[in-house]
């Protein structure tokens, strides 16, 4: 029976030589290290670096603004010497000119084209103009009628005056009345002889008949009748002239009373002075009304011409604004600021630019200051001064607008071109062979600035968008909300507006934005 504690291995012989079993462990060595150790090591190294590129990444941030600091630069230079430049455009110098239609209604044709040049008083544009010209013939037909009307009153008031100056009417019923008086008072001196004749008549009457009677049938019958008449008409007459005399007297009374009273009329002119008055009344009546068609046939005439859009002096055309067939406001009061302009229009004598200018070249500007500019559309250098800065400053592009007024502006430039403007040093009470000299000084908002114990601090944001806190050193006092800072910052760094309490130095930050209420 075998013995199990036997290794029967040992028997075995080893036919290999050393050098081949070495190389053997190695070729398995190597295998090992190719599939394994050097795709592992690789592999390893990728993630360190992975991990390592986005370790800061993936650390919790906290989200922040900032505001850069505000820098003011002043300069010694010569006259003339360039400081900086700035983009912007041309405009009308002040503004462009808007040109209305100045009385509602529908445009029947444009007359003018964008550019053109036109002189004060040309026609711009026209408008339906019928209905103006119905009214001023309307107008001229009242101002007819007022004439006439004005004429009749004319005529009264002559008419009154001459009877209130020479009342020959009252002088013709004067004198019918005293002609009546003096016939009256005539007849009545002459009634007692007409009574002596009539009663003597009566007994020549009588008597006839009394012989005629005695007669007997010697007379004839119709002779005695008409001696009879005879008698009667004789006796008839004497009574009538008997009792003439009361009706004469009081004929003659009234008739004195006319006369007095006529002549107190002529005195008086009472009714005369009254016509008159009245007369001038309708005159200036009359002239009011014609006046007052006057005014109505001027204002028709004026809407007339208002139909003709006129250029309010010599300059060109920027733009059209209205196009035939739209209908225009006019000056009434319901009227917004487009609704009766039908052009703008420029002067081209007078353009400006604005300069879109760094704020930290601001403090170089001065009014006056010459400036040079340049535009594509002229091959020569245009000459400028400065006006005035604006107060429309932009945030986004850090700059605030400057208004530059073009000296002698060619032609070929027209609102709206962009150009560039060099501003140059203005003349300066320093020596013009002073070499330039430029000093910055660094302006923060004062209620960024706290204290601790190493001083004055503000909190930045570093390249690796990491807090710091930078200490301070405090310059000038200014007023308003900037401060000035002397020393421990520069212009490019970023200052935290928002809650700093939860930040520590080194910490990181995520920057969501600029405030835009900081200094302003």
């Amino acid at each position: 029976m075998a013995n199990p504690e036997i290794d029967l291995s040992r028997l075995a012989l080893d036919r290999s030589t050393p050098d081949e079993s070495v190389r053997a462990t190695a070729r398995r060595r190597r295998r090992w290290i190719a599939r394994y150790l050097i795709p592992g090591g690789i592999l390893l190294g990728f993630a360190v670096l992975i991990i390592a590129a986005a370790g800061t990444q993936l650390m919790p941030r906290q989200a922040v603004q900032v505001v850069p600091v505000i820098v003011q630069r002043s300069a010694v230079q010569q006259a003339g010497t360039p400081l900086f430049q700035a983009a912007g455009w041309i405009e009308p110098r002040p503004t462009s000119i808007n040109v209305p239609a100045l009385a509602p209604g529908v445009i029947e044709e444009l007359l003018v084209v964008e550019g053109q040049a036109v002189k004060r008083g040309e026609p711009i544009a026209r408008l339906i103009s019928i209905d103006a010209e119905i009214a001023v013939k309307e107008a001229e037909a009242a101002i007819a009628t007022a004439q006439g009307e004005l004429d009749r009153a004319l005529a009264e008031q002559r008419a009154a005056s001459t009877r209130l100056e020479r009342p020959v009417h009252l002088q013709i019923q004067l004198a019918e009345a005293k002609s009546a008086l003096a016939r009256a008072e005539t007849e009545l001196a002459n009634l007692p002889f007409q009574i002596e004749s009539a009663e003597a008549d009566l007994k020549f009457a009588r008597q006839s008949l009394s012989a005629k009677r005695e007669a007997g049938d010697a007379i004839r019958e119709v002779l005695l009748r008409k001696a009879e008449s005879d008698l009667a008409v004789a006796d008839a007459k004497l009574r009538e002239l008997k009792t003439r005399g009361p009706g004469l007297q009081r004929e003659i009374d009234a008739l004195r009373d006319k006369v007095t009273a006529t002549e107190s009329q002529m005195e008086l002119l009472v009714e005369e002075t009254r016509q008159l008055a009245e007369a001038e009344a309708g005159v200036r009546s009359a002239r009011a009304l014609y006046s007052a068609a006057q005014l109505q046939l001027q204002k028709a005439e004026l809407v007339l011409e208002r139909n003709t859009i006129r250029a309010p002096g010599d300059g060109r055309i920027l733009r059209l604004v209205a196009s035939p067939g739209m209908r225009v406001m006019g000056m009434s009061a319901n009227a917004g600021h487009s609704s009766g302009t039908v052009v703008e229009m420029y002067d081209p004598q007078r353009l400006q630019i604005r300069a879109d200018v760094r704020l930290e070249d601001v403090p170089l500007i001065q009014p006056g200051q010459p400036v040079e500019i340049e535009t594509a559309s002229s091959g020569k250098t245009i000459q400028g001064r400065v006006l005035q800065p604006t107060s429309t400053a932009n945030i986004q592009k850090n700059t605030l607008e400057v208004k530059v007024e073009l000296l002698d502006p060619p032609n070929t430039v027209s609102p709206e071109m962009l150009v560039t403007a060099t501003f140059l040093a203005p003349q300066s009470t320093a020596t013009d062979e002073v070499e330039e000299t430029l000093s910055e000084r660094i302006f923060v908002p004062r209620q960024l600035i706290q204290f601790d114990a190493s001083g004055n601090v503000v909190w930045i944001v570093d390249a690796d968008s990491r807090a710091r806190k930078a200490t301070v050193s405090l310059g000038r006092a200014t007023s308003g909300e900037l401060v000035e800072v002397a020393s421990g910052l520069v212009v490019t760094d970023k200052m935290i507006t928002s809650d700093t309490g939860n930040l520590r130095d080194g910490s990181l930050v995520d920057v969501t934005g600029e405030d835009r209420s900081m200094g302003r």
